[in-house]
């Protein structure tokens, strides 16, 4: 096993919980394919870096503005 795995999940962890709103347990009951379902929803289809409307409109979801 590779020491690179702690720091890496910790990192995604992070991830999960801010672009999700994952808390950490829900995090570590997930499977990989979990993780990867939801992460290419916030991509486009074709691969272009542009940010759709829709994934625009789940992020202000998530991190609404405070004013």
């Amino acid at each position: 096993m590779s020491d690179a795995f702690g720091p890496g999940a910790l990192r995604l962890v992070g991830v999960m919980a801010r672009l999700a709103g994952w808390p950490p347990d829900r995090f570590w009951q997930s499977t990989p394919a979990d993780v990867a379902a939801v992460l290419a929803g916030w991509t486009r289809e074709d691969g272009a870096d542009e940010m759709g409307r829709e994934a625009l409109a789940a992020m202000m979801e998530v991190f609404p503005d405070g004013g």
